[in-house]
């Protein structure tokens, strides 16, 4: 079965002309293999194979064949399976599609159902298969990084042979992630067709992207097959991750956008709104006491402050990373009279509570593990590689689950939590485990994430008011997997406002602002020295969901106050951070400034950041051509009072005009149509090094 087509929409009819073999040479009987919407390995496929099989009697070719499909009926309206039979073995395989026809989307998976009255180990098995058009030159783009430099965007030429995108940690990872994109060398924010696609998977991923010597491109994604074979029993089956792929004609934006509402409306749990949270972990660490956290929430509710999050240190002997993780009871010398009392005062000052936790893990100092040293991942006759001091958990023991989810339960049960910070500060080594059939080839890689999908879904069925962030030293488990768990994530935990820039651009190709949680922190910055105003600092943060993460004890009032403004002017923005279409205007990869733009979906709003990095020879005033608007319409540049922050011997009109950028000849009470702000642009001022800007537009209705 061939991949026919995938681009802009032809007549279906008219591609059969495409359906033919292509021979080459002898060494190349049947290059049309490099076509097939889903390969098995065997015969003359020497292309990535979607499928590798070894049956009971060593057999270890398949041929897959073409037996039917169905469409409608028990299925949803817009839902496909095709099936595939190996022509000797009974082997099912079935190819499932679901058209998301709003944003041209289509999700792919496949299930494997063994037949035979034995086992069948499964070497490697994809998702989907996506063959794009040849062009001239093919480009890929993707995102790489590490620990406190995530998502940063690459981008280079897929030339002849493979390119391999992968992840062997035991989570999503931080050095690559599951999103690729395609384009001609030519597509840029605004134009120019793109191909791009996007794996669920928060394990061990592989996504491969093969060009051939015959100018065919095929992207494969799942599962990653390194040390990852597993058996089949009789009867048994196994379904993969979704891969969701589409096309587009506008561009990276477009692509972005698109991705972005379907993971709004299709892929995300709960909420979109991103209440306002502090989190007291750079005031403290691992010091945690009540009566400090109750000052710390005093001033985070005086700053504007909707949600007060206790971060480590709260439980067990838990004075330093080197002890304590496991002990999930509440400690009595920190915290005498339990989390009540704090919880109690911070919902008094008009906030919610959460609580960070790290269930995943475990220190070996700690009583869980001398009472089951036995839970933790290992080979029987190694000792475990300690990472951050702490062993990983195995979730694949039915017991090992049981104690997280019952924990977890116990203590959303216990206190009046509504928020919970996911941690994973490790990477999965020696993932020995004791297979829980006999005879049985399992793959503890694909186990530990199915148990912690589970334990998600139940903790959000028996506690669907309590919202979720993912985040696994800083942002190595996010994808469409997790994602449709998780209510927000952690990026990085690099909160250097510049560096996040950066980051918050890479991500943003892929993933949606709505859940791209951002802090506000010190100045300089612990990472890197750099110090930043105030103002930067929040624009940068504003950009996803709004957090603030530093010392706030050791904050000045004029910082209280004017950190407390910009709080204010986020909320009453942060339905289109968290609804509107984002576009990017400008990046700093192109220049020394970086714009984004969020437009509401009436294209009524729009809400504009704009940052320098560094001015050079004088120069201050720019023009952003603003995009997503209607053309005809009529925009009203308004200033929040809340941006007002400069000194109080200005007079009103400089106040507005310093304070957001806006020159004198754009004044508040100016309007302008769509097609002048997109084609011209909107003027603005941005002096002296680290300066931002943010700009309010409303449509203005004419009477």
């Amino acid at each position: 079965m061939q991949h026919l087509y995938w681009g802009e929409p032809v007549e279906a009819a008219e591609c059969a002309d495409l359906l033919r073999l292509r021979h080459h040479s002898s060494f190349d009987a049947e290059a049309n293999r490099e076509w097939e919407e889903y390969g098995g390995w065997g015969g003359t496929l020497y292309a990535e194979p979607c499928l590798k099989v070894k049956f009971q009697n060593g057999v270890r070719d398949l041929r897959l064949r073409y037996e039917g499909y169905e469409v409608g009926s028990r299925l949803a309206a817009d839902d496909l399976i095709v099936r595939l039979r190996d022509e000797y073995y009974r082997l099912r395989v079935e190819l499932r599609y679901r058209v998301i026809e709003k944003y041209d989307l289509i999700e792919r998976s496949v299930t494997i159902v063994n037949e035979e009255d034995v086992p069948v180990r499964i070497d490697q098995v994809m998702a989907a298969a996506w063959s794009a058009p040849a062009e001239p030159s093919v480009r890929l783009t993707h995102v790489t990084g590490r620990w406190a430099g995530e998502y940063q965007l690459r981008r280079a030429p897929l030339t002849e042979g493979k390119k391999v995108l992968e992840s062997r940690q035991g989570f999503t990872g931080a050095h690559a992630n599951p999103w690729f994109a395609l384009d001609d060398g030519k597509a840029d924010e605004l134009s120019g067709n793109v191909w791009f696609g996007a794996l669920g998977w928060s394990g061990n991923w592989k996504i491969v992207l093969e060009s051939s010597t015959f100018g065919q491109v095929r992207v494969v994604g799942g599962v990653n097959d390194f040390d990852g074979a597993f058996t089949l029993g009789p009867g048994e089956s196994y379904t993969s991750p979704v891969f969701t792929g589409g096309f587009v004609s506008g561009g990276f934006g477009e692509m972005s956008r698109k991705l972005h509402n379907y993971q709004r409306e299709y892929v995300l749990p709960g909420s979109r709104e991103r209440k306002v949270l502090y989190n007291s972990w750079e005031a403290t660490e691992f010091a945690v006491n009540v009566r400090e956290q109750i000052e710390l929430a005093k001033q985070a509710a005086r700053i504007g402050a909707e949600r007060f999050v206790v971060d480590d240190g709260w439980f067990g002997a838990r004075h330093s990373d080197r002890a304590g993780l496991g002990d999930w009871q509440v400690n009595p010398q920190k915290f005498p009279n339990g989390l009540q009392e704090l919880i109690d005062e911070v919902k008094r000052l008009g906030m919610d509570f959460g609580l960070w936790v790290e269930p995943e893990s475990v220190n070996p100092d700690s009583e869980l593990y001398r009472n089951h040293p036995d839970w933790v991942y290992q080979f029987p006759t190694r000792e475990g590689t300690l990472l951050r001091n702490q062993l990983m958990l195995n979730l694949g023991k039915p017991e090992v689950k049981a104690f997280v989810l019952e924990f977890m339960t116990g203590l959303l049960s216990t206190y009046d939590i509504a928020f919970i910070k996911w941690d994973m500060n490790r990477t999965i080594t020696e993932p020995g485990a004791i297979p829980l059939r006999e005879h049985a080839e399992e793959s503890v890689w694909i186990k530990h994430v199915d148990s912690l999908y589970e334990i998600w879904a139940e903790l959000r069925r028996r506690f669907p008011r309590v919202e979720f962030e993912t985040c696994a030293g800083g942002g190595s488990r996010i994808d469409i997997g997790m994602l449709r768990f998780a209510d927000q994530a952690w990026i990085s935990d690099n909160t250097d406002a510049r560096d996040r820039l950066t980051i918050q651009e890479g991500f943003s190709y892929a993933y949606s602002p709505s859940v791209m949680m951002c802090w506000v922190t010190e100045s300089p910055h612990g990472l890197n020295g750099r110090r930043l105003p105030l103002s930067f600092r929040f624009h940068s943060a504003m950009l996803g969901g709004l957090g603030i993460g530093a010392n706030i004890a050791r904050w000045s009032e004029a910082e209280i106050v004017e950190a407390n403004r910009y709080v204010a002017l986020y909320k009453q923005v942060r339905h289109l951070v968290a609804e509107g279409d984002l576009y990017r205007l400008a990046s700093f990869a192109e220049g020394d400034v970086a714009a984004w733009q969020y437009v509401s979906r009436d294209r009524d709003e729009v809400a504009v950041f704009a940052f320098r990095q560094a001015q050079y020879f004088g120069d201050t005033e720019l023009r952003l051509r603003l995009q997503g608007l209607e053309p005809d319409g009529r925009y009203r540049v308004e200033i929040p009072e809340e941006e007002l922050t400069v000194e109080a011997d200005n007079t009103a009109d400089q106040r507005a005009a310093e304070s957001t950028g806006i020159t004198t000849d754009l004044a508040a009470d100016n309007v302008r149509h769509g097609s002048t702000l997109m084609r011209l642009g909107l003027p603005l001022t941005l002096a002296g090094d680290y300066a931002s800007r943010f700009v309010y537009l409303r449509r203005h209705s004419v009477t």
